[in-house]
């Protein structure tokens, strides 16, 4: 979406705790900075989550976005990036926390799957929702069938999330988060492929 300049912003830094993370070859492959720093080398969670703070500071970056990180963050991190750290999920949060989202969503037998992209707070996956996409369940599907749809729902609505982020549209109130209307007058239309989006995505996403 960066590079197709649907979005208005720029990768700063990609870094992960995991040196083979694939996120890393992409964003060496695109001439992105990248840097791997691992969790055993500092002395405890604070002291890593400070070294994260002052390499994606030195980067110039303004947000944090998260994606398949499996850390819960310090408070030193989140008091560096006030209301600027996101992250998505495959579930509809609160339901469904955790490592295994749609798996668990699949094993109660729950008629709606999706996901969630919510700011991050100290709370595993309990950050006030941003937008949300519904995706049907079939009683008995393969699981690996459910991922599928719930990730081509999960690269529509984060990259909406992340422009509304950095078009600064996004005013949290409690656990409300507003979306202020785009300058343009665009009227946002729900995406195809699933049940429902919410709030619905605009024009690109």
């Amino acid at each position: 979406r960066i590079a197709s300049g649907a979005l208005d912003a720029e990768v700063g830094v990609v870094i992960s705790n995991k040196p083979q993370a694939r996120a890393l070859e992409r964003a060496r492959s695109a001439g992105v900075p990248s840097l791997a720093l691992d969790p055993a080398a500092y002395a405890d969670r604070e002291s890593y989550d400070a070294a994260l703070v002052e390499a994606i500071r030195a980067a110039g970056a303004q947000c944090v976005v998260l994606a398949g990180y499996m850390r819960l963050l310090t408070p030193v991190f989140l008091a560096a990036f006030p209301g600027a750290v996101i992250n998505i999920h495959p579930s509809l949060l609160p339901s469904f926390p955790g490592l295994r989202g749609a798996g668990d969503a699949l094993d109660y037998g729950v008629r709606l799957a999706g996901c969630t992209v919510h700011f991050v707070n100290e709370e595993m996956d309990g950050g006030a929702v941003i937008v949300q996409a519904a995706v049907p369940v079939t009683p008995g599907e393969p699981l690996d069938d459910l991922k599928a749809r719930i990730h081509a729902m999960e690269h529509r609505i984060y990259p909406q999330a992340l422009q509304w982020l950095a078009q600064g549209r996004l005013r949290v109130e409690g656990r409300c988060v507003h979306v202020a209307p785009p300058d343009s007058g665009v009227v946002p239309a729900a995406a195809g492929g699933a049940w429902l989006v919410s709030p619905p995505l605009e024009p690109g996403f």
